[in-house]
C-alpha cells in the first residue's frame, strides 16, 4: 500500500488493547433517560414495553458479537461480558465499546415501533459506553452481583415512590420526604400495609433484571429427529447466589 508523508500522524493514536486473560465488560448506559422516559410517557414506575425494547437491543448485540457469553440489563443500562480469551477487534477498548454502544443504540431505534407502534422517538436516544476489565471469575461475578443489587435497591425505591404518588395522592416532594432514611423493610411495609402490595410478587424482570445467555436448545429436524443449536435465552433469575453459576458452568470456562 502506498504511503504518504502524512502517515506519521498515526503515531499519535494510543494503543488501548485490553490486558490479556481478563474478562471484558462493555456497559452501555442511557444518557438523560429520566427526561427521555418522561417525554415519551413511559409508564411509572416501570414500563414493560421499554424494558422489552432494551432486551431486544441487547439481543441484537449478542447476535453480532459471538464472544459475548452473557449480558445483564436493568433500567436503562446493559452490561455485555466478553469471554476472557476473546480477540474481537484485537481487544482494543475503544473499538469494543464504540461498536457495542453504536449497535445497541441503532437497534433500540430500529425496533422502537415493535414496542411503541403508535409513536416514534421525539429525538434521538443517546447511550454512553465504557470498557472495564475484571481479572478473576470472582471479580466478574461480584460485578454482576453489584448490578443486580443495584436493580433491587432502585426498583424497590421507585415502586414505593410512585405508588405513594399514583395511589397515595402524594406529591413527588412529599413522597421523597416520606422515604428519606427508610430501609428496604420500611418500604416493603409501606407497600403492603398501605396498598396491599407484596413486593416479592412483583414481576421478576422488575426485581431481578434480565439475563441473556447462550444455551444449546434441542431443535426439531425435518426427518423427525432433533439437534442442539446455540440460542440466546432470556431469564429473570438471581445471579448473586451460586445456583445460576452451578447450572451454567460453561460461562466461566475458558474455551
Amino acid at each position: 500500500m502506498a504511503k504518504s508523508k502524512f502517515e506519521y500522524v498515526r503515531l499519535f493514536e494510543a494503543d488501548d488493547r485490553c490486558l490479556p486473560n481478563t474478562w471484558i465488560v462493555v456497559r452501555v448506559d442511557g444518557k438523560g433517560f429520566h427526561k427521555f422516559s418522561t417525554e415519551h410517557e413511559y409508564e411509572k414506575p416501570n414500563d414493560i414495553k421499554a424494558l422489552s425494547l432494551m432486551n431486544r437491543a441487547a439481543t441484537s448485540v449478542m447476535e453480532e458479537f459471538k464472544d459475548v457469553c452473557l449480558a445483564y440489563g436493568q433500567s436503562d443500562e446493559y452490561s455485555f461480558v466478553f469471554r476472557k480469551e476473546t480477540q474481537a477487534y484485537s481487544r482494543r477498548s475503544a473499538k469494543l465499546s464504540t461498536n457495542v454502544c453504536s449497535l445497541f443504540t441503532s437497534a433500540f431505534v430500529y425496533y422502537w415501533n415493535e414496542y411503541f407502534p403508535t409513536s416514534k422517538p421525539h429525538y434521538p436516544p443517546v447511550f454512553d459506553g465504557r470498557t472495564v476489565l475484571y481479572p478473576s471469575n470472582q471479580n466478574i461475578r461480584d460485578y454482576l452481583s453489584w448490578r443486580q443489587a443495584d436493580c433491587h435497591i432502585n426498583n424497590l425505591y421507585n415502586t414505593t415512590f410512585w405508588t405513594l404518588i399514583l395511589k397515595g395522592g402524594l406529591t413527588p416532594a412529599e413522597a421523597e420526604s416520606k422515604l428519606k432514611g427508610t430501609l428496604s423493610g420500611d418500604k416493603n411495609e409501606i407497600l403492603f400495609s398501605q396498598f396491599g402490595i407484596n413486593y416479592n410478587t412483583e414481576p421478576e424482570m422488575l426485581r431481578k433484571g434480565t439475563v441473556l445467555v447462550r444455551r444449546k436448545i434441542p431443535v426439531a429436524l425435518p426427518n423427525g429427529g432433533t439437534r442442539e443449536k446455540s440460542q440466546i435465552v432470556q431469564e429473570h433469575v438471581d445471579i448473586i447466589g451460586d445456583e445460576f453459576w452451578n447450572t451454567n458452568t460453561h460461562l466461566l470456562t475458558v474455551t
